[in-house]
């Protein structure tokens, strides 16, 4: 994959990253660190400049994320009592779930979709919920465009610093990935704990 996602770039140039960003958004597992890096090395070698390749792909994460934002809003919280209704036992969620969750995001949501930026995978499927809770789009924008922004302007000037090297960059940034996963995982293994303990002491 990550041959054919340089070919790409190499042929297309600013409007090839931007559409392949936007991609990787919708789709997180086109890896976003082979097209920002590459593209930060190939600013040696093109007419492509660091600003250039930054532009393009904010521009492109943008795009995915008000996408996904979208599918979000079609997705609200009556649709969602629906899903509970007919398969909350066997998922062991309740409704009253979903409004702690509502309720939850309402209030941290501005920061969670900043802060999410930085993290894989979730850094895309963050533009769901910001969707599903309505939240103020022109807020969501800002703090898209500001996170993706440092995301895309470290990982871009790490890929034109380190040259022909710039693969070295996607293996760490791998391993950061990697990380995140398990750190998530067990995050997500004692949010279970702790709701069955809630649940048991009703």
């Amino acid at each position: 994959m990550e041959n054919w996602l340089i070919n790409i770039i190499n042929e297309y140039g600013y409007l090839g990253i931007l559409l392949l960003i936007a991609v990787e958004n919708v789709f997180p597992p086109v890896p976003s660190e082979v097209i920002l890096t590459f593209g930060g090395f190939i600013t040696h070698s093109s007419r492509l400049t660091i600003t250039g390749v930054v532009i393009a792909s904010t521009a492109g994460s943008v795009i995915g994320a008000v996408f996904l934002y979208g599918i979000g809003l079609q997705i609200d919280v009556s649709r969602l009592e629906s899903i509970v209704d007919k398969w909350g036992s066997f998922l062991r969620l309740t409704k009253k779930d979903i409004y702690r969750a509502d309720a939850w995001f309402d209030k941290y949501g501005p920061w969670t979709v900043f802060f999410c930026r930085f993290v894989p995978l979730i850094r895309s499927l963050i533009s769901i919920p910001a969707g599903m809770s309505n939240m103020n789009l022109q807020l969501f924008l800002a703090l898209t465009t500001f996170g993706t922004l440092i995301w895309n302007v470290v990982l871009v000037n790490l890929g034109a610093s380190v040259g022909s090297s710039w693969e070295d960059i996607v293996h760490y940034m791998d391993l950061y990935s990697r990380v995140i996963y398990v750190l998530l995982g067990i995050l997500l293994i004692l949010l279970f704990v702790l709701i069955a303990k809630r649940r048991r002491g009703k």
